[in-house]
């Protein structure tokens, strides 16, 4: 078994992630622009715990920013809210007194402590662009976060929340997204 694997199985065994929310596919390389490219598995999320894989998420650097090519079916058709978040865990946990879907996995990703949530641009780090899903319930499409490379989300999780994002804290906090429905740990 490859030290790659070895170690993610171990660090998945110590946090309690089931085999299939922990599964990753090992970095490869991109043989057009020999960029690091790599692949995650993502989840159904809810109070109770990870359900089902429900496709996967491909992270590869570029000149533009980090993209973010997503492959993920059965989820509510319409726009989500799509964030980068400050923990790498899906696992749910204890807030405001009861259980919630991925809150172990924290809020958006923000090391430079912005008051704000936002754009790509600006904002928090792990504010990304909305993620619109099809009438059959397929997201298959790549978005850009123009001030992250791979190396920056690496040990953090991707969600999928229940609602869209209007980029701004008002009239809801975080663009409105709302509860937690799909999650990826970033290995």
């Amino acid at each position: 078994m490859p030290i790659h694997t070895l170690k993610i199985s171990v660090l998945c065994a110590l946090i309690g992630f089931t085999t299939v929310a922990c599964r990753t596919t090992p970095n490869t390389l991109d043989k057009k622009n020999h960029a690091p490219i790599q692949t995650i598995v993502v989840n159904e999320v809810s109070a109770e715990g990870i359900g089902k894989k429900i496709g996967t998420i491909t992270f590869q650097d570029s000149p533009q920013g980090l993209t973010i090519h997503t492959q993920l079916s059965d989820l509510p058709s319409g726009f989500h809210g799509f964030h980068i978040h400050e923990k790498g865990s899906c696992q749910p946990a204890e807030k405001d007194g009861k259980m919630g879907a991925a809150i172990a996995a924290g809020g958006h990703f923000n090391p430079l402590k912005v008051a704000h949530h936002g754009t790509p641009n600006e904002g928090h780090l792990g504010d990304l662009p909305v993620l619109n899903v099809d009438s059959t319930g397929a997201a298959k499409t790549m978005v850009i976060a123009p001030r992250l490379k791979l190396a920056d989300v690496q040990g953090l999780a991707i969600m999928v929340h229940a609602g869209g994002d209007n980029y701004s804290d008002h009239p809801k906090p975080l663009g409105g997204g709302g509860d937690r429905i799909a999650c990826g740990v970033i290995l």
